[in-house]
């Protein structure tokens, strides 16, 4: 896929290093919370939405009985409210690159400003609903364990209708429209293929390439969006060479 981005790898091994941290945990359990909600739902099986904040949080290690409970907080199950609503920010990182973040939010005044003066720190600028997110499209993505056959993998995704299949580093991914994904992961999972995670993602339609020279601070200003506490995922459009990033990640 052309508009594969290096950050979706650079996340998922942060991401696990994290997971050891409360504050991940924090990030997940929110996410599933809202997905419940919006979904009028506390069973995955009925809402994809659901189904890919569930599995993101079992990816790492969130116990069993914290998401079901978030689930049903979510669905209003329990009489607790959620309170968080979903806010999408849109701007750019220097070089020119493309930014969509996205928070769950209480205030969104607070993290508007917080992600304005993130932005604007990082020689980046905050812009307008609409302004980049035409450059992205809602995908499903699916992580295969490495250990399958490239064949094997290959051939359920077409079988299955998937857009792509990719390496990246210790696992398979595999690229769907947004509306098949629930079926596709669950036919993935019936050929034992041995799902590792899922989660619906943006990603982008072409990249922007970058160098030793300018990959630094774009890096920089992702890192320290992805830290603030509101923010759920942070999608970019970014490219840089792998022999840069090693350096850099």
């Amino acid at each position: 896929m052309a508009g594969h981005s290096k950050w979706a790898g650079i996340k998922h091994r942060k991401a696990v290093t994290d997971a050891r941290r409360g504050k991940l945990f924090a990030r997940l359990i929110r996410g599933v919370e809202v997905a419940a909600r919006d979904g009028g739902t506390s069973n995955p099986t009925n809402d994809m939405t659901l189904a890919a904040a569930v599995d993101r949080a079992k990816q790492y290690a969130v116990p069993t009985d914290t998401i079901e409970r978030a689930a049903k907080r979510g669905a209003g199950e329990l009489n607790e409210e959620v309170r968080y609503e979903r806010v999408l920010y849109e701007g750019y990182a220097p070089s020119g690159v493309a930014v969509l973040v996205e928070t769950l939010t209480e205030n969104r005044n607070r993290t508007g400003q917080e992600i304005r003066t993130t932005f604007t720190r990082g020689g980046g600028s905050l812009g307008e609903p609409g302004s980049v997110a035409w450059m992205f499209e809602r995908k499903g993505l699916i992580a295969v364990d490495a250990a399958a056959a490239e064949d094997d993998v290959l051939t359920a995704a077409a079988d299955l209708g998937a857009d792509d299949v990719r390496r990246q580093d210790d696992r398979w991914e595999i690229v769907c429209e947004a509306k098949d994904f629930a079926s596709i992961r669950a036919g993935i999972a019936d050929r034992g293929l041995g799902v590792s995670g899922s989660e619906l993602t943006m990603l982008p339609q072409s990249t922007v390439p970058l160098d030793g020279s300018n990959a630094g601070p774009v890096l920089h200003l992702l890192d320290v969006l992805e830290d603030l506490d509101d923010v759920q995922n942070v999608f970019t459009n970014f490219d840089v060479p792998d022999e840069v990033l090693a350096v850099l990640s």
